[in-house]
């Protein structure tokens, strides 16, 4: 189950993007060799997009890609720099749980509201519930590397 974790946001980004790429130049195809483009072709890339940023946060945190600011931390040693890390990675998993809380609501609002997105007429949700979705995969990345410092504190690694 995990391995299958491990690679869930790889498998998800790799589909989208291909699909992204393919439906781009399906568009570029349609656009300049037959003369009629699709109306809906861009706005579906921008919800892959969307999709895909969201999703890769989590990606970026199993990988430790996230940009961070680290000049405190390079002034502690020890345990003192593993306690700052834990600190970090609690304040970085409330906000994620609060940006999918806050993106739960405006996907309650939008259900509510019936509206669709103009070219696909598809419920706006959608595009939307990336910000949830890509939230909580990050959320249980971070609940990872809290429990993998935690081990390391409780063994006195430095």
């Amino acid at each position: 189950m995990k391995k299958l974790y491990d690679h869930l946001e790889e498998n998800l980004l790799f589909a989208a993007l291909a699909f992204s790429v393919f439906l781009i130049f399906f568009q570029v195809v349609m656009r300049y060799v037959f003369g009629r483009s699709l109306s809906w072709s861009e706005e579906l890339a921008r919800y892959l997009f969307i999709w895909y940023t969201w999703i890769g946060t989590s990606l970026a945190v199993r990988k430790k890609r996230h940009i961070r600011i680290e000049i405190l931390a390079d002034f502690l040693k020890g345990r003192a720099k593993l306690h700052l890390e834990m600190f970090v990675l609690l304040v970085w998993a409330l906000f994620s749980a609060f940006l999918a809380f806050k993106g739960i609501e405006i996907g309650r609002f939008l259900l509510r509201s019936n509206q669709t997105s103009p070219a696909l007429e598809i419920p706006m949700v959608f595009a939307y519930a990336a910000i949830p979705v890509g939230c909580v995969l990050m959320f249980f990345r971070l609940l990872g590397e809290m429990k993998e410092t935690l081990g390391r504190l409780s063994k006195g690694e430095a």
